[in-house]
């Protein structure tokens, strides 16, 4: 994959994530009752850094899940004949709460189909909201983000790679040629 353009730096990254989260608070009218779930992998950082700014404007961090869709997935014999699995870790009932699941970037609107497949084995929220870094269009799915840190229109050659610390060495965004 080669780097074509660089989309967000760290510092433009915390800034989406700020917006997003106040953008949070105002739909929800605060975050009484509301959680963060991360799609595993990068789902679980940015997260991570949501419940962080929501706690700077609202001093109260909402609780932070994770959820692996591994055998959620349309795709799952396509991409390995042995699929790592990774854990489901909510330590939280999402009963009758909001749900914000949260994902580094929405393309065809699989892998959300799968995360919410996913949170009906864990249980019943009373509503759940998408939040993604980067939605890049493309849908296979009827899916939309709630909540879209940046639209950017993208060519199907194209892939889009988020990069935050703690999985990666770097800290950005960036448009690629496949």
């Amino acid at each position: 994959m080669q780097r074509k353009t660089q989309l967000m730096d760290e510092a433009q990254m915390r800034r989406t994530i700020t917006r997003m989260a106040h953008e949070i608070i105002e739909r929800n009218k605060g975050v009484d009752g509301v959680v963060l779930v991360g799609i595993r992998r990068r789902g679980e950082p940015i997260a991570r850094m949501l419940a962080e700014a929501i706690g700077r404007v609202e001093g109260v961090k909402p609780p932070v899940g994770t959820v692996d869709i591994t055998f959620y997935r349309d795709d799952l014999t396509n991409l390995s004949r042995d699929p790592m699995l990774n854990r489901t870790d909510i330590p939280f009932s999402i009963e009758e709460r909001t749900v914000v699941l949260v994902d580094d970037v929405l393309y065809t609107g699989r892998t959300a189909r799968a995360a919410l497949d996913a949170l009906v084995d864990v249980g019943r929220a009373r509503r759940v909201q998408l939040a993604v870094l980067i939605d890049r269009g493309h849908r296979e799915l009827p899916i939309r983000a709630d909540f879209a840190g940046k639209n950017v229109p993208t060519a199907v050659s194209e892939f889009v790679r988020v990069a935050v610390a703690g999985i990666d060495d770097e800290t950005g965004v960036w448009l690629c040629d496949r």
